[in-house]
């Protein structure tokens, strides 16, 4: 074991190598401070990478005020880090790293590579240029003697600098890194930590068998998806178990309050959400004719095979234009269970907000900062959980140059 003097040790240690951790690196680095990262994995920003494979979600381009709606309860904290690091900062900071940018059709903004790995590169090489240190392979273990304590390939290491930054992330893909091992820690320190829930995650569903069988895998495009009076127009996707997607993420935190509650959840489906009922019902006195029941769906209403295989979950089906047009509007699905945070997207919990200041520097423990998925905020996917992060590494960078400038 080795306790290395102040007079040597980094400035300040930031631990977790996502992407809070490394834009509060770069900030801390760009204020003429020396920086140390840790990171227990054998390479950085994992989750930061998967993330980047089905195409990198980096933000959103709609308003400041529906976007900030996306936090829920956070609303009011985060629009303080949105003021730090906006959505256009992100692009143009994305940007200045030789990356373009387009938006997509939904308003979502992308790298014209759509991958996370060729502006991790750039990035990093970015902070090697800055003269952050990056450690793989060190895991913080808490404090020992007021000291940081990290287990590393050569044993235990302990570290004193000024200040310190916890971008721990929250718990979810534990694989990946983001496995809460710091909770006792940070609760033996003082800190309130509120229980971690999935977030951005799939609901159990009764599937007939048919349905599971015949379309688990299978996207549900264009629908309309309602929940205690919430609307959210998208995609959502069938599985074995139930139902997941984004716009099932979109609900997915109201969704589990409410099974939380009360055991089950009930969610209506609009299978063709662009044309109104009674227009529908007009389309539907057409004669059947011939045609199978699914020929006649598919010519008159335009649903395709997923879509009509919704429409029998709830029963026979009516054979009056009305109610039949009455079922395609609302299709009611009941969730009755919520998958845990092994597969979820990110989570819900962590250090709660009031346990941090405007600065996000612990209350109990002065010097250290925190920053992303360690803190009690969720959002849906679709640049809102990237964009919360980034912005947090910011602000906690900022804090805590300043109060090492302040000391």
């Amino acid at each position: 074991m080795t306790d290395a003097p102040s007079s040597i040790s980094p400035t300040v240690a930031v631990i977790g190598a996502g992407p809070a951790g490394l834009m509060a690196a770069e900030r801390l680095a760009q204020a003429g401070l020396r920086v140390t990262v840790h990171e227990r994995m054998p390479s950085v920003a994992r989750k930061f990478l998967m993330a980047g494979r089905g195409g990198l979600n980096l933000t959103h381009s709609e308003p400041l005020e529906p976007f900030l709606d996306r936090y829920g309860p956070a609303r009011d904290r985060i629009s303080g880090w949105l003021d730090a690091f906006s959505p256009a900062d992100l692009t143009a900071w994305v940007e200045g790293l030789g990356q373009e940018t387009f938006v997509g059709s939904s308003g979502r903004v992308f790298p014209k590579a759509m991958k996370a790995s060729p502006l991790l590169r750039a990035w990093l090489a970015r902070l090697e240029g800055l003269g952050v240190e990056i450690r793989t392979r060190s895991r913080w273990t808490g404090w020992t003697d007021g000291a940081l304590s990290f287990d590393t390939p050569e044993g235990e290491t302990l570290e004193r600098p000024e200040a310190v930054v916890l971008a721990l992330g929250g718990s979810s893909w534990a694989k990946l890194g983001s496995d809460a091992a710091w909770v006792p820690g940070l609760e033996e320190a003082g800190v309130a930590v509120a229980p971690f829930r999935p977030s951005n995650v799939g609901f159990d569903v009764a599937w007939s068998p048919l349905l599971r069988e015949r379309f688990a895998g299978r996207p549900v495009k264009g629908v309309a998806l309602t929940h205690a009076g919430r609307t959210v127009r998208g995609e959502a996707m069938i599985a074995a178990y139930g139902i997941e997607g984004g716009a099932i993420y979109a609900l997915s935190a109201d969704l589990r309050d409410a099974i939380e509650r009360e055991g089950k959840a009930e969610l209506t489906l609009d299978l063709r959400p662009d044309i109104s009922r009674p227009a529908l019902t007009q389309k539907l006195l057409k004669p059947r004719g011939k045609d199978s029941l699914s020929n006649w769906l598919r010519k008159t209403a335009h649903l395709d095979p997923i879509a009509i295989a919704l429409l029998h979950e709830g029963g026979p089906l009516p054979t009056e234009p009305g109610p039949l047009a009455a079922r395609i509007k609302g299709v009611s699905l009941a969730l009755t269970g919520v998958q845990g945070l092994s597969r979820a997207i990110s989570s819900a919990g962590g250090v709660v907000l009031n346990a941090v200041d405007e600065h996000l520097m612990l209350k109990a423990r002065p010097g250290v900062f925190v920053a992303g998925e360690i803190l009690d905020w969720e959002a849906p996917t679709g640049g809102y959980l990237l964009q919360a992060s980034f912005a947090s590494g910011v602000v906690a960078a900022k804090g805590a140059a300043n109060w090492l400038q302040a000391r």
